[in-house]
């Protein structure tokens, strides 16, 4: 359809094609092909998740163009309208080959979210805060390696243990080329997070997990990530991962534009409990937790992105229609490759999420097509 509008009583948004052409309040204009009324719900801008790695039995290390759609079409249905498929710490030519995997499907339509890039986490991160990557391949940058890396062009993000120099030209040849480079599985000090922002690093990974910890007399990355304004923090929202009281206190702590909620999700979410594989390692699903088998590390979550913000939202107290910078903005603002989505405003990509004032995704619009229609669910 070429004119939409999504209308709750009071509010409506006309979408234009792929395009978000007016927003208004009151009675909408005429001439639309369809109107959605949506009652009482929140018009919200899509979510963009930058941060992971799997769902439904699929991962983004299968290096498989279908198992990234069946990913996109899942997180539709959760209210994702862009998202960076995350590899894991593993051989170069594994990553590698789902870096082309992800190539084949970037910026095409899905039938879901859809891809505008990846995230590279590892390989080159501290052995020391392994968590659930593959300590075995843990390693430091090499020329030759982020070389082949960058000349795919796929990459838009990428997690990395800045305390190494051997990692020192990779952040600056990363920011030059526009992507977003954060520290994470990290034992950074204050001081070398300080050298890092210099070369061009910007954020933090799953902030609070697998970097050192905040103490009073020894701030160590946490206590750096929370004080250092030019760092972007991202948060796993689940509530094991982070209590909800340090998701208070980072909120507080950062301003509403240096936070990115991610899920991290694994093979495992959308899937019933059981043995999941994540980036080569084992990994338990079960009572809503994902854990390395053979350790009980945490290996990324099975939340799903709109529980994250449902969960977020009561840690902070603040409703939905206030929390888009931590969901969809501040992602947009921090890759080329997502700068017109992420507000709900004329010219911007129509990347739509309804959601219930329960919580329930209704509709996700991504560039203008209802991909999911929670009523037409089979589910």
């Amino acid at each position: 359809m070429s004119r939409l509008i999504v209308r709750t009583p009071k509010r409506w948004v006309l979408i234009d094609r792929t395009q978000i052409a007016r927003v208004g309040f009151g009675e909408p204009p005429q001439g639309a092909d369809e109107i959605l009324e949506v009652g009482d719900a929140h018009i919200l801008p899509g979510f963009i998740d930058v941060h992971v790695h799997g769902a439904v039995g699929r991962d983004t290390m299968d290096a498989d163009p279908d198992s990234l759609l069946a990913m996109a079409r899942f997180y539709a249905q959760h209210g994702v309208t862009s998202f960076f498929p995350t590899t894991m710490t593993a051989p170069h030519e594994k990553i590698v080959a789902a870096l082309k995997a992800v190539r084949e499907v970037m910026g095409k339509p899905t039938g879901g979210a859809r891809i505008y890039g990846a995230h590279l986490e590892g390989p080159y991160i501290n052995a020391a805060m392994i968590g659930a990557q593959n300590p075995a391949y843990a390693r430091r940058a090499t020329p030759d390696e982020t070389r082949e890396l960058l000349d795919l062009g796929v990459i838009q993000r990428i997690t990395l243990a800045p305390e190494f120099a051997e990692n020192h030209a990779f952040i600056r040849d990363a920011a030059a080329h526009g992507i977003a480079v954060s520290a994470g599985h990290t034992q950074a000090t204050p001081d070398d997070l300080r050298a890092a922002i210099a070369l061009g690093l910007l954020h933090t990974t799953h902030t609070f997990n697998a970097m050192t910890a905040l103490h009073h007399r020894n701030p160590g990355t946490v206590g750096a990530a929370l004080a250092f304004d030019q760092l972007t923090c991202e948060l796993i929202s689940d509530t094991i991962h982070v209590h909800p009281l340090v998701m208070k206190i980072l909120a507080r702590a950062k301003a509403s534009n240096r936070v990115i909620l991610i899920t991290d999700a694994m093979a495992g979410a959308g899937m019933p409990d059981g043995q999941y594989d994540l980036g080569g390692l084992a990994v338990t699903v079960g009572a809503g937790q994902a854990r390395l088998t053979d350790g009980g590390a945490l290996a990324g979550s099975v939340l799903t992105y709109e529980c994250g913000v449902a969960n977020f939202a009561q840690a902070i107290g603040k409703d939905w229609d206030t929390l888009s910078d931590y969901f969809a903005n501040n992602a947009a603002a921090s890759h080329p490759n997502l700068r017109n989505k992420g507000q709900i405003y004329p010219g911007r990509d129509a990347d739509i999420t309804v959601v219930s004032p329960g919580g329930q995704v209704l509709f996700t619009i991504v560039v203008g097509e209802v991909v999911y229609n929670h009523s037409l669910d089979p589910n």
